[in-house]
């Protein structure tokens, strides 16, 4: 995969990738690059933590569930959605682990500072509603709370063992996240399977129904796993590092992974292989050009753009 950016109609730039698109019975539709090559799923598994922590007894109702599952912002609503998951089991922001952090969005990070606030809180962080789906399934449970990142906690094998199996791919050796969660390991063939199978198996219909339901607290009105959750019947979930994937009806997992890291070079690898597979009509590539062909901006005016330069080999 490759992407170019041009600045002025005089500078091109590539960047380079891999994006996989598989069918939930684990056969390859389509791909480009070397899609054997491992990289960390980062927040891209979030759907599957979820998951995780919803069967093992958290009780989540459906936007708590959203957040558990999201990359949220830091706004009032999303902060308010967080600590009600934790209130719920008795639990506060204290028992977090999350780094302090600010919120992502400037106008909630500007709001908090405007109302006194003068450091970071661990319930900003854009992962807290991942981890209070952690702890409440630790109370659910009777795991223990202080140790929920250990990579020995039950929890967290658990998350271990379900996503190796559901990838055909051991997720082992663990790194660690941002947020100081165990980060798994995959492949691009491997989560364009974690994906295709997300989309597929009833037992995420739960999960995968809050996603499409509510993107905007997945990750923020205008992004690009939000819009294309809002374009298709699909869900769609980034992480750190420029990957995604996606996950279209029932049919069909798409993984796409910018190896300079770079987010808006996956997000268009992966609009162009929706697009190279017939799932976007006219209106939804319409809909989706901003994530599909996004400005560069220089100086405060466009001055050229990201296009795709995807080539895939179909099987």
């Amino acid at each position: 995969m490759l992407a170019a950016r041009v600045r002025s109609g005089l500078v091109e730039t590539t960047h380079d990738g891999v994006v996989a698109i598989s069918r939930p019975d684990g056969s390859l539709v389509a791909w480009s690059g070397d899609i054997d090559r491992p990289f960390y799923l980062r927040s891209s598994a979030k759907p599957f933590q979820a998951y995780v922590s919803q069967m093992s007894g958290a009780g989540l109702e459906p936007i708590q569930l959203a957040m558990a599952a999201a990359s949220h912002r830091g706004l009032p609503v999303h902060v308010a959605i967080v600590d009600s998951v934790l209130a719920r089991a008795g639990l506060s922001a204290r028992d977090l682990r999350t780094p302090p952090d600010w919120p992502i969005s400037g106008e909630a990070a500007r709001h908090r500072v405007r109302t006194g606030e003068r450091s970071p809180r661990r319930i900003w962080h854009n992962c807290s509603g991942k981890h209070a789906g952690f702890l409440r399934a630790c109370v659910a449970q009777g795991w223990p709370t202080d140790t929920y990142l250990t990579p020995e906690h039950p929890l967290q094998r658990r998350i271990v063992a379900v996503v190796s199996e559901l990838g055909e791919h051991p997720v082992e050796p663990l790194g660690v996240d941002g947020c100081g969660a165990p980060v798994l390991r995959t492949t691009a063939r491997a989560m364009s399977l974690l994906f295709a199978r997300f989309a597929a198996e009833p037992a995420f219909d739960e999960v995968r129904a809050v996603m499409h339901r509510y993107p905007a607290l997945i990750a923020s009105n205008g992004e690009g796993d939000s819009l294309i959750a809002t374009a298709i019947n699909a869900v769609a979930k980034g992480g750190a590092q420029g990957c995604i994937g996606v996950s279209v009806g029932s049919r069909l997992g798409v993984a796409a992974k910018s190896w300079d890291g770079l987010m808006d070079v996956a997000e268009v690898a992966a609009v162009a292989a929706l697009d190279a597979v017939d799932e976007l009509s006219r209106p939804a590539a319409m809909y989706l050009e901003k994530v599909g062909r996004p400005d560069v901006v220089g100086g405060g005016e466009v001055v050229g753009s990201t296009e795709s330069r995807l080539e895939l080999e179909f099987v």
